[in-house]
């Protein structure tokens, strides 16, 4: 092997990128060189991400967007939506490649990211075309010869990968309904009311209901996958969980599409892709991915009734790897040409 890949990390204090920093140390041809922060200043890494005492002598460092870039190959921000916006054109000043973790720029419609995040986009010029969507199931080609990529949310890569192989083959098309359920730390490191340990752990709620920020990703995504005039009703659900995703779609098929050409199409699509499971034996379970850049996909059939099939979709992964670090590093290990299960293979515990 050559010269190593020099990365940064700006960001670096979340729950995210706890998770890039640990799998970037494990990777044989990387060199994390920097992680910026505006926490933390001056204290090691370890201070926060508790697993990696003794792992590095990294410490969190105030550095500016271009100061944090300058001399490196590659840039993960793990930066909050609107931030990240602000800091992309001073990286794309220097030479180095980025890799984006928050919702900036996997909208194409500016209109859209004004409703969904609440503000006028910065530089919404960079919004069709300049970053390619980071799902590797859809847009592995495209990802190898980007210079600059968006990473999908947690919720999207879930449900993505739950349809997808119905929107390819065309049978996708208008309303679908999802429920999914999610971990706390996907609200990230920062306590809130919403994470709180005494409610939080016996309580299950929903929050933005039909209006969460992930729906026009899943539809744009899907569309441009093959579906049809799709239209998403989303309902997020908070659970007693630290980590992971379970998310259920109810898909619409035709009645003459027979239930084995459906399974079939499931099988055909991920039985080359190195992260996504689907178990012949049962369906997906979040403690089978936790921990894990894998994502597991199942389905159940169901009846005719009003002259469509309905097909229940299911999937678990983990919102902090496959939903998050992990597929940004995936994305990474393709636009270096490394074998792109380096530093991700791991296949966690069980239970």
């Amino acid at each position: 092997m050559g010269e190593k890949v020099r990365a940064a990390i700006i960001g670096g204090s979340g729950y995210g990128g706890g998770e890039l920093i640990r799998r970037l140390l494990a990777h044989p041809g990387i060199d994390l060189a920097r992680v910026a922060s505006i926490d933390s200043i001056g204290e090691p890494i370890s201070s926060v991400h508790l697993s990696l005492e003794g792992q590095t002598d990294l410490k969190f460092e105030a550095l500016s967007p271009s100061e944090a870039a300058t001399g490196m190959d590659v840039v993960f921000l793990g930066l909050p939506h609107k931030v990240s916006a602000q800091a992309v054109p001073q990286i794309m000043a220097t030479n180095a490649r980025i890799i984006d973790l928050s919702g900036d720029f996997r909208l194409r419609d500016a209109e859209q990211y004004k409703r969904y995040y609440g503000a006028t986009h910065p530089c919404a010029q960079y919004l069709d075309g300049a970053f390619v969507y980071g799902l590797p199931e859809l847009n592995r080609s495209a990802i190898r010869t980007a210079r600059y990529v968006a990473s999908p949310g947690c919720f999207a890569t879930t449900i993505e990968l739950a349809l997808l192989p119905l929107a390819k083959a065309g049978l996708l098309s208008g309303g679908v309904e999802v429920v999914g359920i999610t971990g706390s730390s996907g609200s990230g490191i920062a306590p809130a009311a919403g994470t709180h340990h005494p409610t939080r752990s016996v309580n299950l709620r929903t929050y933005k209901p039909l209006d969460h920020q992930h729906i026009p990703e899943i539809t744009q995504t899907l569309n441009l996958a093959g579906a049809r005039d799709l239209s998403l009703s989303f309902v997020p659900v908070s659970a007693p969980l630290s980590r992971g995703i379970f998310a259920t779609s109810f898909a619409h098929i035709d009645a003459d599409v027979a239930p084995d050409s459906i399974r079939a199409l499931f099988v055909d699509q991920y039985k080359n892709e190195p992260f996504v499971r689907v178990p012949a034996r049962r369906l997906p379970e979040v403690a089978a991915v936790k921990g894990t850049n894998y994502a597991e996909v199942g389905l159940t059939i169901g009846d005719v009734q009003n002259g469509k099939r309905l097909v229940a979709c299911f999937c678990a992964t983990d919102n902090l790897i496959k939903g998050g670090a992990g597929q940004a590093i995936q994305s990474m290990n393709i636009m270096f040409g490394f074998d792109e299960k380096t530093a991700l293979s791991d296949t966690g515990g069980w239970p």
